[in-house]
């Protein structure tokens, strides 16, 4: 028997050392070099989809490419679908991440079954087939044409994929599937690499789309190499709290649609059951009256919602006061308190102050920042804002609050849902009707300004 040979690879990048060294040459990452046990380098192309060879590729004029509009699998799931872009499109590779126990499975699982005529193929390396079985029995799901694989072998997985012919694949998860060609544990990065690889090829020349379902590290980011992102054509993260109801399936990568699109979803004993309507469901009606509340009228992708901004300030009590923030990047929410203190001359130096966005949801847009330091001042002043009241805003370094796109979106969301007044900044009204909104809209150029709108 040969020898086993030691190289270290990098998790990042994948880039291979015969020594462990503590920053990648080749992507500059640090303590990213793990150690495998390999018998010799993998020829490419080793690896025997079932599908033949196929012909060479050969070089063509740009202007002589026909462009067709891609089909797209309905997954009778509005939400996935507008994640997706429309639709799962044939021949694609998606890749589903998330915490442990989040409902990635159950996700996948719930929507296969809810589609009718779709032949799929589900390849579970982490289940058995009656763990499979009574999870659809909880979904109270028909089980249609959906055939069961427990294996972790990819060889053997597409010898199966040929004799079925499926027309969806799922694969869970992509860290427990091994090819025989490498001589490493199933997780490492070079089977991950290798595998979907080798799934890739499948999916193009077959024309069959694939779901992945990856594990993710301590970090928050998909396990294995960084190389498996770069090969996938689509990244969607499953986030949330498994303490809240609500779940967020977020676009980080898609070639065929945008990046910024949101699904939400709401955990229930029965399965993952669409959030229509976020607004409605993210907004608490008992608030009235109480300091440290200001509602924000945000947009995720094309979906414009209100979320609840949540703020309590109170004296340090050690001397070191606390920042803490929930649902919202604690690096701009410094800069807002910062602003606050420069620019407007609230002294909040010697305050804790904590934040939440309610819901278990995590925000990123940046208009959410007037009703943030909204929501502090409420709180620190103990008055809280006028009932009927939402924000929209970004707040700038030197005070200024800029306009933010989609303003339209926004104050219909909002006198949709009966708001009596809303305030945004100041010309950002460019082209839209006023007089047609039932809804008072008050805008702001400065901090102070706004301030005084607010709180008289």
């Amino acid at each position: 028997m040969a020898k086993a040979k030691t190289v270290y690879v990098c998790s990042a990048c994948g880039a291979d050392s015969p020594k462990w060294i503590g920053k990648c040459p080749a992507c500059g990452e640090w303590n990213s070099y793990v150690e495998e046990v390999v018998a010799g380098k993998p020829a490419a192309g080793r690896i025997a989809t079932g599908l033949g060879g196929g012909e060479k590729a050969r070089p063509v004029l740009l202007r002589d490419v026909t462009v067709e509009e891609e089909e797209r699998i309905d997954l009778r799931n509005g939400e996935l679908n507008r994640v997706l872009g429309g639709g799962l499109v044939r021949g694609s590779l998606v890749l589903i991440g998330g915490e442990p126990g989040i409902g990635k499975s159950t996700l996948v699982l719930q929507t296969v079954l809810g589609i009718k005529g779709l032949k799929t193929l589900y390849v579970s390396g982490e289940e058995s087939s009656r763990q499979l079985k009574l999870r659809a029995d909880r979904l109270s799901a028909d089980e249609n044409q959906c055939f069961v694989l427990c294996e972790t072998n990819l060889e053997q997985i597409f010898v199966q994929a040929q004799n079925i012919r499926p027309d969806l694949i799922i694969v869970d998860s992509i860290q427990t599937v091994f090819t025989e060609t490498i001589e490493s544990s199933p997780g490492s990065v070079s089977q991950v690499r290798e595998c979907s690889a080798a799934i890739l090829k499948y999916a193009k020349e077959s024309g069959v789309p694939v779901l992945l379902i990856g594990h993710i590290n301590k970090e928050g980011s998909i396990a294995g190499p960084k190389v498996l992102e770069h090969i996938v054509d689509t990244v969607l993260q499953f986030e949330g709290d498994r303490h809240h109801i609500y779940r967020i399936l977020r676009s980080i990568k898609n070639r065929f649609g945008s990046t910024s699109e949101l699904g939400i979803y709401e955990m229930r004993q029965d399965g993952l059951r669409e959030v229509d309507n976020p607004s409605e469901l993210l907004l608490s009606h008992g608030h009235e009256g109480l300091s440290g509340v200001a509602i924000a009228a945000a947009v995720e992708g094309l979906r414009p919602f209100l979320i609840e901004t949540q703020a309590l300030v109170s004296t340090a009590v050690y001397g070191t006061p606390q920042r803490s923030a929930t649902g919202f990047d604690l690096r701009r929410t410094n800069m807002l308190l910062a602003v606050l203190e420069k620019r407007a001359g609230f002294k909040l130096g010697q305050k804790d102050v904590f934040l939440n966005i309610a819901g278990g949801l995590r925000v990123n847009d940046p208009a959410t920042d007037l009703a943030v330091i909204s929501a502090i001042l409420s709180s620190s002043l103990d008055i809280s804002l006028e009932p009927g009241t939402c924000l929209a805003g970004e707040v700038g370094l030197s005070g200024e609050i800029r306009p933010v796109n989609r303003i339209e979106q926004r104050i219909r969301e909002a006198e949709r849902l009966g708001f009596s007044r809303i305030l945004i900044p100041h010309n950002n009204l460019k082209g839209f009707d006023v007089s047609k909104s039932k809804i008072e809209i008050l805008q702001a150029r400065k901090v102070e300004e706004a301030f005084r709108r607010l709180f008289g």
